[in-house]
């Protein structure tokens, strides 16, 4: 079976405009044809019905007819001329005998003449010579003068219609046709663009042509109708990488706490031994002395007190991560806490203490929770004092702006490897596991830090200093 060819749009379109144009204007043309062969007609029996009065004049006048032919001058050479009565009878003819001729009451312009009063016919073949003729009759009182004009080849071309015009019009409506091809182009390709988009949003794909539409009515209805498809795109993939990363949010948190729950587990593993094996030592009934029983007294105090800060700080970074929103906020001064952390490093033993400088020109206030804001400044500090081996400790206030300071927090110890920069905030990360162990650390105090700054709208990075030590510069939000 052999194809159906499917026109586009555009040659539907101009196909469609082209036949409805070229009838109205071959209609035009054809009535502009009709009337204006009907004017030339008229204008040609005009001319002999002014003869045909002037004749009838002279015939009621009682004048000789025969006279006034002879004598007066014709409209048109050939002119034929009939006097017929109103019966019919033909009375008078100048080219042909009488008795060769019929009465003439039905033929036609006799017949409108005798109705109308005057009459004229194109092109009628005479039944008395057989030559055609253009007739125009005119009624009298008495008779009917009809004068006719022989059907040839120069008459004919009178009565022609003026082509000259009609070749106008057809050029006109050529010219017409040429711009209506380009202008249903146009449109016929802004429909088959916008049939194309809706084909692809049918099959939910993406509309991402660069050719913009023209600027017109049609073009800017279409260009707003891909731009709300593109903005709901843009909806649907933002929804789409939100739920994508809430999803991944919810899978790293599972993880973390899967990996938290096993961290606790082993962090418990050894305080918990050793306090078993110091109980059972001391419970076994074995004679000691004093001393080694006070020792074993000791030990089990140390490995409980390691357990309550360990279960202190999970719980503190469970609470933060939980529910941060049932956090309570207040105005906090920041100087304020830093003079007690100060005062508090001044009743230390020196050799368990650091030296602490601040720099500190102002006074600065946030919004935010007093207890976390104070873990951040001792745990860093705790941290520069079990781990860093340096002797001082700079807190420096960088910059205090109406939303937000920035601090540096800085020692002069060691400083760290730079690969273990980016996981010193790692929970359980120990760089030193045995002598972080051996110094009652929990592994989560940079970890609390991260966190609890974060809380207050922040971020934190570790980096080493030139001379030496550690470097933290950390921001908070202070509205």
């Amino acid at each position: 079976m052999a194809s159906v060819i499917k026109l586009s749009y555009h040659k539907r379109l101009f196909l469609m405009l082209l036949a409805f144009s070229w009838t109205i204007i071959i209609c035009f043309i054809g009535f502009q044809y009709i009337r204006e062969k009907q004017y030339k007609s008229e204008f040609l029996s005009a001319q002999l019905q002014l003869y045909n009065r002037h004749l009838l004049e002279t015939i009621e006048e009682g004048l000789s007819y025969e006279e006034y032919i002879a004598s007066h001058e014709k409209p048109f050479d050939d002119l034929r001329i009939s006097i017929i009565t109103l019966s019919g009878a033909v009375v008078y003819d100048n080219e042909l005998p009488l008795d060769s001729l019929d009465n003439h009451l039905y033929r036609p312009e006799i017949a409108k003449a005798l109705k109308n009063g005057s009459a004229y016919h194109v092109g009628r073949q005479s039944a008395s010579d057989g030559r055609e003729y253009f007739y125009s009759a005119t009624k009298g009182e008495r008779v009917i003068v009809r004068t006719a004009i022989p059907y040839s080849a120069s008459l004919r071309e009178t009565l022609e219609a003026d082509w000259t015009f009609f070749g106008v019009m057809i050029s006109i409506s050529f010219v017409m046709s040429i711009l209506a091809y380009f202008a249903t182009r146009r449109l016929g390709k802004n429909i088959e663009r916008l049939n194309y988009f809706a084909a692809k949003v049918e099959k939910g794909e993406s509309f991402d042509e660069d050719k913009p539409f023209p600027s017109d009515e049609l073009g800017s209805i279409s260009s707003h109708i891909v731009q709300l498809y593109a903005q709901l795109q843009q909806t649907i993939e933002d929804r789409d990488r939100a739920h994508e990363a809430t999803m991944r949010e919810e899978q790293e948190k599972i993880r973390i706490k899967r990996q938290l729950t096993n961290n606790i587990n082993h962090e418990l593993k050894t305080p918990v031994a050793s306090i078993q094996v110091c109980l059972e030592t001391l419970l076994s009934g074995i004679n000691l002395s004093e001393e080694k029983r006070q020792e074993l007294i000791e030990r089990s105090y140390t490995h409980n007190e390691r357990l309550r800060r360990l279960l202190d700080d999970v719980s503190l970074i469970t609470r933060m991560e939980d529910g941060s929103q049932l956090i309570d906020k207040e105005s906090v001064v920041i100087n304020n806490i830093l003079k007690e952390i100060a005062d508090e490093l001044e009743v230390m033993p020196e050799d368990e203490r650091m030296t602490l400088h601040l720099d500190f020109k102002e006074q600065v206030i946030i919004e935010g929770n007093l207890s976390l804001i104070g873990s951040i400044f001792r745990n860093l500090i705790e941290n520069a004092i079990n781990y860093s081996g340096g002797k001082n400790i700079f807190i420096t206030l960088l910059e205090n702006t109406d939303t937000r300071c920035n601090i540096c927090f800085e020692d002069d110890g060691r400083g760290v490897d730079e690969e273990q920069l980016t996981r010193l905030f790692e929970r359980f990360y120990r760089i030193d596991k045995g002598r972080s162990r051996q110094m009652g650390g929990t592994g989560l105090g940079l970890a609390i830090v991260k966190h609890a700054v974060q809380f207050h709208g922040g971020t934190i990075t570790a980096s080493n200093r030139p001379d030496g030590g550690l470097r933290f510069d950390f921001s908070l939000r202070k509205i």
